[in-house]
């Protein structure tokens, strides 16, 4: 399949170019419908600014039936009935389709806890938060006032859409929605980049198992080849790096203990910048390490 692109887009009928687009905006093609009027578009970010244009301009009602459009989070009849594409792989990426008892139970009672109050869905960009992170979202909003809750929404929405649209349209110039986390290790000891480190990338779960996001070794530079996380947002929550140093420095015959001091490193971080870069290394000897918030 052809990828999307801006140019194509610019020339295609505005029927054609609101069902290529229909559903950045859950169930709403009206929207790319009238974003169409304003073409042509130079970059990426100038169609995005026309849809959320056409948002922001439409009636109470309109808007409304956007946000009601949405599905609610984790709610496994939504799932069976068939949720959309996009809904469903966002809603996957963050996990929200294996939840332990626990964590179901608790969605459960968020999202009749918010339906109650507003009578419309809970509406969160996912693919900006960890699972901890979402829950702690919807008790930081319960206490709002309808219209805070409708001003939030739509904002989320747009943020939902943004990521859509970039990840569908070919363009020169990406949109700024994703971020990065990187990681190297430096040998203090041997004062040089510590190579053929095992690191593993987990994502800490309160009211489940801790979830495994990245695995990788790092390269004569001391770095993963890639990025433990990027080409996304980064799900804002709390993380555990885990670096295998043990290996490492039995391999060069380091002077080191039996069983040695320190063999397997955990760092605890969190990340609250979605689109930032975080960079967290280690900087080790066999009895020693430090580390600090880059980027």
């Amino acid at each position: 399949m052809q990828p999307l692109t801006l140019d194509a887009l610019n020339t295609m009928p505005t029927a054609e170019f609101a069902a290529a687009l229909g559903n950045i905006f859950e169930h709403s093609p009206w929207i790319a419908e009238l974003a169409a009027e304003r073409r042509p578009f130079a970059r990426l970010a100038d169609l995005m600014a026309a849809m959320t244009t056409a948002v922001e301009q439409a009636s109470s009602e309109r808007r409304m039936a956007l946000i009601k459009a949405h599905p609610d989070l984790a709610d496994k009849t939504q799932r069976a009935a068939g949720l959309t594409a996009e809904s469903n792989a966002e809603q996957t990426s963050v996990g929200l389709d294996r939840l332990s008892d626990a964590e179901y139970a608790a969605f459960e009672r968020v999202n009749s806890a918010y339906r109650g109050k507003f009578g419309f869905p809970y509406i969160v960009c996912v693919r900006r938060h960890t699972k901890d992170s979402i829950l702690r979202d919807f008790e930081r909003r319960l206490p709002n006032d309808t219209a805070t809750e409708v001003a939030t929404s739509i904002r989320e929405i747009c943020r939902i859409a943004a990521l859509r649209l970039d990840q569908l349209v070919s363009a020169g110039e990406r949109l700024a929605v994703n971020g990065r986390l990187s990681t190297h290790v430096l040998d203090t000891h041997g004062g040089t980049p510590a190579a053929g480190i095992a690191i593993e990338l987990f994502e800490l779960c309160g009211l489940g198992d801790n979830r495994l996001i990245a695995r990788a070794v790092t390269n004569a530079d001391g770095r993963t080849d890639q990025p433990l996380i990027h080409g996304r947002p980064l799900p804002m929550g709390h993380y555990e790096l885990v670096f295998h140093t043990g290996a490492y420095f039995a391999d060069r015959k380091a002077q080191r203990s039996d069983p040695p001091f320190l063999d397997i490193i955990p760092i605890r971080f969190a990340i609250a910048e979605a689109e930032g870069h975080l960079h967290v290394p280690l900087l080790v000897t066999p009895w020693s390490y430090a580390t600090y918030r880059g980027s």
